[in-house]
């Protein structure tokens, strides 16, 4: 193969991971809003992703595919208040989609930069954010303030998880930079643990909030029909885009600059506005659409303000890209699921 063509090919193969992220990324939180709807079972949802996930990291490495950390009690213990914290992120985000739209969670999902900043700065000792990013973080508040104001949809329901969303993906993000820099697990060694303790953590989910009893009760009210095709594909184009967001993602990432990586991930959000606008009705007015978008700037300018003042050392250089896609990973986890 001459040189030309291995370029090519190349280029192919790069192109084609930045779009299957793409599609991954925007269409993600579409897609579980709709197996939501048809599927209105939060606790069981977010299981049978965790398993699809766990599942297909360990089929994917015995298959030589992808390299994980074998899975020990010692390590799991050290893990597991930052899955339980990740599963709580993860199952309000689910129901913040059940009783909400896609519009909302994206508003309230980029108000976590300005709370994490706060966070970062009050305990764990970071400098404070720099002018440009006070301006960002200031645009992205006003922004989600005007949509909450537009709102036609509001409900209280909505907004309660909503903001019990806000207040645990912000503790999640915060606390598994710590866990991420301290625990010496590599990428998908990273994901397993993740997902397989969420997985064990349901069954306690599902018997806290009765959602057991709804799901034998609506068993036993279809005992001829309670197979519905609908809601199966529904459900299992969720399990299936949320192992392939983690494959795409840490893919791209590596094939691709991080300032490249970024846009993508700026340009993904935009796309989701775009294409939920334009295949059903669950989605904000105008005013919110208005609202929405200047949060999605302000997005921009915070995540231009941060890589302008992240100086260049050479740990960083050296060790900590690893450390980079895991959090990618988990963020993408949590934006999948929702």
């Amino acid at each position: 193969m001459s040189s030309l063509e291995a370029s090519k090919q190349s280029t192919f193969t790069t192109t084609g991971l930045v779009v299957g992220y793409a599609l991954c990324s925007s269409l993600l939180a579409i897609i579980n809003k709709y197996a939501i709807t048809k599927f209105a079972y939060p606790a069981l949802l977010t299981a049978l992703q965790y398993l699809t996930s766990a599942l297909g990291v360990w089929v994917l490495a015995k298959l030589g595919f992808l390299c994980h950390d074998a899975f020990t009690l010692q390590t799991a213990k050290k893990f597991l208040p930052a899955a339980f914290v990740f599963y709580l992120a993860i199952f309000t985000n689910t129901n913040l989609l059940k009783h909400a739209n896609v519009d909302t969670f994206i508003v309230f999902r980029s108000l976590t930069p300005l709370l994490v900043a706060i966070a970062d700065t009050a305990f764990r000792k970071q400098p404070c954010p720099s002018r440009l990013t006070f301006l960002s973080l200031f645009i992205i508040l006003g922004g989600a303030v005007g949509y909450v104001l537009t709102d036609s949809a509001f409900t209280l329901t909505a907004y309660s998880w909503a903001f019990a969303y806000l207040v645990t993906i912000t503790t999640e993000m915060v606390y598994i930079k710590h866990i991420v820099t301290n625990l010496g697990l590599n990428t998908w060694g990273f994901v397993l643990y993740n997902n397989l303790l969420s997985l064990m953590m349901a069954p306690f989910f599902w018997f806290i909030t009765g959602e057991y009893s709804e799901i034998f009760s609506e068993m036993q009210s279809r005992t001829d029909d309670w197979f519905q095709f609908d809601a199966f594909l529904a459900v299992s184009a969720s399990c299936v885009f949320g192992l392939l967001i983690s494959f795409f993602g840490f893919a791209a990432r590596r094939a691709i600059s991080a300032t490249a990586f970024t846009v993508t991930g700026v340009v993904n959000k935009f796309l989701t506005v775009a294409i939920n606008v334009m295949i059903w009705d669950k989605h904000a007015n105008m005013a919110g659409l208005v609202c929405l978008i200047s949060t999605l700037v302000g997005g921009v300018l915070y995540q231009q303000s941060v890589t302008k003042s992240v100086p260049v050392t050479v740990n960083k250089a050296i060790g900590s890209d690893d450390e980079d896609e895991k959090q990618l990973l988990v963020e993408q986890k949590r934006d999948s699921t929702i």
